[in-house]
């Protein structure tokens, strides 16, 4: 098969194109003919070696991608060959007690595909048959690519773990991101009141098309001063951080007292300096999101695309892959970049 891959750690300038087998799957299994491919910051911090794991090279990469069902196992039952179906990037045992419990992504062995695993970027993908959902119908392949990792992740943020409530204050920072659109969506779902920060001034209408009530441009304006001036000194109830580094206090920072922080990512780096006092003084509760159960799909899958929808920037072709992660890498996009097979 053809397949998108690297045999050094030095970021998407080392992509290569290559011949590899085609899987062999086992009873428990589902080869899947992968139709798209979605692109995460995840792949470029494991294809720089800045992630910490180890991987064996060669390595094909990429978590989230949709595509056709070529062969299932003996015991795989709930889809057959021909089937469009989503897979979900989320790899754990199985059978200890934070998967059998429907917490996966707790499990010791958890992982995502693509990063210890061969990923997506290949003709085929083999998976264990719990990790293929059907496609929504209405959906395109490109569409539901992007699902996986961005919209398991927002709804593990949202409603599994912050618990949101009708009607809160939501900051969401970084709203033209793949994760950031994902995530106003669903606390939309929810009549939240959504404060987002973008870069640059053409993301804003987007993200007030996508909902957003007020979208601040932090080249331009300090946002915790909006969300002070937002919400007459109210604040937020959550903050959605993947930012990192250089927002992860004034997030904080922008929280009521008794206010939730949801922190997945770390583009601006991964240590931020903050106050002690003000996480204690302001009784807060601090979540760390990796991913999401899959236990989340079924609850958010049926939503598309009636309610959700992935926000698609641009799509590339296969031997384009490259300049997609290059692309990725400017932060000049608004939703999921997508590679076609």
């Amino acid at each position: 098969m053809k397949a998108l891959y690297y045999n050094e750690q030095k970021g998407h300038s080392g992509i290569k194109v290559g011949e590899f087998p085609v899987p062999e799957i086992t009873d428990s299994e589902v080869l899947v003919r992968v139709r798209a491919f979605a692109l995460n910051h995840l792949d470029v911090w494991v294809m720089g070696g800045s992630y910490p794991v180890a991987i064996t090279l060669p390595h094909i990469f990429g978590s989230d991608a949709s595509g056709i069902v070529e062969r299932t196992g003996k015991a795989v039952t709930h889809v057959k060959a021909g089937d469009e179906v989503v897979v979900h990037p989320g790899l754990s045992c199985g059978h200890c007690a934070a998967c059998l419990g429907g917490q996966d992504n707790e499990c010791s062995e958890f992982s995502v595909l693509g990063v210890v695993t061969p990923g997506v970027s290949a003709e085929y993908v083999k998976v264990p048959a719990g990790n293929v959902f059907p496609k929504p119908e209405g959906l395109s392949f490109e569409e539901a690519a992007g699902i996986g990792v961005t919209y398991t992740t927002a709804w593990n943020s949202l409603v599994l773990r912050a618990g949101i409530g009708q009607g809160e204050t939501v900051l969401v920072q970084g709203g033209g991101s793949g994760a950031g659109t994902a995530v106003i969506q669903v606390a939309k779902l929810y009549n939240a009141t959504v404060i987002t920060t973008v870069g640059d001034a053409w993301k804003i209408e987007k993200a007030r098309a996508l909902g957003a009530d007020l979208v601040v441009n932090h080249r331009q304006e300090d946002f915790l001063d909006a969300v002070k001036r937002f919400t007459r000194g109210r604040l937020a109830d959550i903050a959605v951080d993947h930012v990192g580094g250089d927002t992860f206090a004034r997030s904080i920072a922008a929280v009521r007292r008794g206010g939730r922080i949801i922190t997945f990512g770390a583009t601006s780096g991964d240590e931020a300096k903050l106050s002690l006092r003000q996480v204690f003084g302001k009784n807060l509760a601090i979540h760390g999101v990796y991913v999401g159960p899959k236990a989340a799909a079924p609850q958010y899958l049926p939503l598309f695309p009636s309610k959700l929808r992935t926000v698609i920037d641009s799509v590339f072709s296969f031997d384009e892959a490259p300049r997609a992660y290059e692309k990725l890498l400017s932060r000049q996009i608004f939703g999921k970049i997508i590679v076609t097979m």
